[in-house]
C-alpha cells in the first residue's frame, strides 16, 4: 500500500512532502499528522534542503481533519483529545517555523485544517478551480489548533466572517485577503510552481533562512504555549460536546442538525 504521504529531496534541494490520500481528498488523521511531523523533521533537519515544497496527489488539495478520525475521538476522554489536538497544533507549528522557504502548490478543495497547512506556508500558489473553507462550525467545532496562523495569514476582520460562517470562498478571494499569492489557470499551475521553484534556488540559502526568521520575530502574532493550551482545550471539549456529537451524526447521515431545526420564529429577538 502506497505512503499517505512521501518526502523527496532532489540535489538542488529542493525537498517535496505529498499528501496521498487521494480517496478521501488527502483527509488526515492522527497517524498522517505523526508521520507529516516526523517527514517535515527529516527535511528540515537533512543539510540538503533549501525550498520546501508541499503538494498533493489527486483532485483535492485536503478536506482536513477524517471523519472517521473525528468519529472515534467523539467517543474519546477529554485528556486524549487535548493529547490529540495538541500534535495536531505541534504539526502547524513544526511547520510554520520550518527553517527554509517553503512553497504549496493547491489544486483543489482546501477545507479546515487544510487551510491552517496552506497558512503555515511562505508562498501559496493555487488553481483558480480551487476552494476554501473553514467549515468546522458546520460540524459543531472550531478551527482552534490552525486559528493562529490562519489568522496571521488572512488577518482579524476575514477570521472573523469566515471562521462563523463556514462559507466557501474561490482561490480569487483567498489572494485577495493574502492567504493565496498567486492564481493560476489548472493547467498552468505546474508550471507556474515550477518557476517559483526556480526563482527561489536562485537566491542564497543562507539568506533565505535569516531573510524568513527576520519576519517570523518580527512577527506580532506569535504562538506562545499557553496559546497553544487554550486551542487544545477549545477543541478537547467541542469534540465530545454534545452539540459536536450532533453535528458530526448529521453529517454522516446527510442529516440537518438539530440546531437548525431549533431557529427563532421570524421576528424574534
Amino acid at each position: 500500500m502506497s505512503s499517505a504521504a512521501h518526502l523527496d529531496i532532489t540535489p538542488r534541494g529542493l525537498a517535496t512532502i505529498t499528501l496521498n490520500r487521494p480517496e478521501i481528498h488527502n483527509a488526515f488523521d492522527d497517524q498522517l499528522i505523526a508521520h507529516l511531523i516526523d517527514l517535515l523533521t527529516q527535511a528540515r533537519d537533512d543539510t540538503r534542503t533549501c525550498l520546501l515544497l508541499l503538494a498533493s496527489t489527486g483532485k483535492s488539495f485536503s478536506a482536513g481533519a477524517d471523519l472517521a478520525w473525528m468519529r472515534r475521538m467523539a467517543d474519546a476522554s477529554r485528556e486524549d483529545n487535548l493529547r490529540d489536538a495538541r500534535k495536531l497544533a505541534l504539526l502547524m507549528e513544526t511547520l510554520n517555523s520550518f527553517p527554509t522557504p517553503t512553497l504549496a502548490k493547491v489544486q483543489g478543495a482546501v477545507m479546515g485544517g487544510g487551510v491552517g497547512l496552506v497558512s503555515c506556508c511562505d508562498i501559496v500558489v493555487a488553481s483558480d478551480a480551487a476552494f476554501f473553507a473553514l467549515s468546522e462550525v458546520k460540524l459543531g467545532l472550531a478551527p482552534a489548533a490552525i486559528s493562529p496562523y490562519v489568522i496571521a495569514k488572512m488577518g482579524v476582520s476575514q477570521a472573523r466572517r469566515y471562521f462563523v460562517s463556514a462559507e466557501r470562498f474561490p482561490a480569487a478571494r483567498a489572494a485577495a485577503m493574502g492567504l493565496v499569492h498567486e492564481v493560476a489557470p489548472p493547467d498552468e499551475l505546474d508550471a507556474r510552481t515550477a518557476q517559483l521553484i526556480d526563482t527561489l534556488l536562485a537566491n542564497g540559502p543562507q539568506a533565505m533562512r535569516a531573510a524568513k526568521q527576520l519576519v517570523q520575530v518580527a512577527n506580532p502574532l506569535q504562538v506562545t504555549p499557553e496559546l497553544s493550551e487554550y486551542t487544545a482545550g477549545v477543541i478537547a471539549d467541542l469534540r465530545a460536546s454534545a452539540e459536536g456529537r450532533e453535528g458530526l451524526r448529521a453529517f454522516l447521515d446527510k442529516d440537518a442538525p438539530a440546531w437548525t431545526r431549533q431557529q427563532p420564529t421570524s421576528g424574534a429577538a
